[in-house]
């Protein structure tokens, strides 16, 4: 990692980054670490290794062994609206001598409470919430170029679902570069924006947390499906954002009720006509139980894929993400 790990902040989940920029902190989303690097395993090895129990989610061991392995010095972690995980890794984190600033989202959607973590955050990390109002602002332009790239994915196909998903988990902390970021999303939005159209792919929506197995995408692709929709990959780009940090964050769905997400979901399925749903699921996570209520209510078929520990597709998953594009096709 190029970071100078010094002015660095690790985060466990989406935060709102826009406090560590106003505050001269660079934002780095430990998961895009974890899953980015050359032998993600190795990290959840390390955590392994140091006493995490192997039926316990590999993003949480990930996460331990890219903090522990780099060097962060200070990290925020999302107590409240992300993994029910997160309280132990805060606890060993610290009992390890790094610095963990816990963050938390209102799980009824409370502008107050969210308010109040806010101007905590702020005054944490020396700075305040007019600087990082004016750092969202800045940003709002950024995740235009986002969105656009989505736009791009599911009304033409001249972005395909694998580079959609790349783009869009990125919003999380925009590499620590968002000025970086934005002229590589503009050069790579001139350069699909001239692809012909490619509609011959059945329309399929990917729900779920960005997923820790590598090449599903791409395999949906080769059984002749595309996704046109990343549910959470699609919420970092905060595409609910509205005038304040505050409504920003409460638009954002994924740390609150499954019921705000289940809205976003049977919305964006049915604007971009997908014939179909692929849940992934992470082992050992409680938001598997989600699955009930997603199948009950999203109207269209249902594939529930569940991912374990880094790597890539294997054959089971693949007969499996076939078996459901044919039977889409057929129906």
């Amino acid at each position: 990692m190029g970071t100078d790990t010094a002015r660095a902040v690790g985060f466990t989940t989406t935060i709102p980054v826009e406090v560590l920029f106003a505050a001269g902190r660079v934002p780095v989303d430990l998961n895009n670490v974890f899953i980015g690097a050359d032998r993600p395993g190795e990290h959840v090895r390390r955590a392994e290794g140091e006493g995490f129990p192997r039926n316990s989610c590999a993003w949480i061991k990930g996460i331990y062994g890219v903090v522990r392995s780099l060097g962060f010095g200070e990290i925020i972690a999302v107590t409240q609206g992300d993994c029910s995980f997160t309280q132990a890794l805060m606890e060993v984190l610290r009992y390890r001598g790094i610095t963990v600033v816990p963050f938390a989202f209102p799980f009824d959607r409370d502008p107050d409470f969210l308010s109040s973590e806010l101007a905590k955050m702020a005054s944490r990390f020396g700075t305040d919430l007019d600087a990082a109002e004016a750092w969202k602002r800045r940003l709002d332009t950024v995740r235009l170029l986002a969105r656009e790239i989505d736009r791009l994915t599911w009304e033409t196909g001249k972005v395909s679902g694998e580079e959609n998903h790349r783009w869009l988990v990125s919003c999380s902390d925009f590499d620590g570069d968002p000025d970086g970021y934005a002229r590589r999303a503009e050069a790579f939005l001139e350069e699909a924006s001239r692809r012909p159209p490619r509609k011959d792919l059945v329309p399929i929506a990917f729900v779920g947390v960005p997923p820790i197995v590598s090449g599903l995408h791409a395999c949906f692709e080769e059984a002749g499906a595309g996704i046109v929709f990343n549910e959470v990959q699609r919420q970092f780009s905060m595409p609910g954002a509205t005038g304040s940090l505050v409504e920003q964050y409460l638009s954002y769905t994924y740390p609150y009720s499954f019921f705000e997400r289940l809205a976003d979901i049977r919305t964006e399925t049915g604007r971009r006509g997908a014939r179909g749903v692929v849940h992934y699921v992470q082992s050992f996570c409680f938001r598997q139980i989600e699955d009930i209520l997603l199948r009950e209510e999203v109207g269209v078929p249902v594939l529930t894929l569940e991912g374990d520990a880094p790597g890539a597709v294997d054959e089971r998953t693949r007969i499996r993400i076939q078996a459901f594009v044919e039977m889409l096709r057929g129906s």
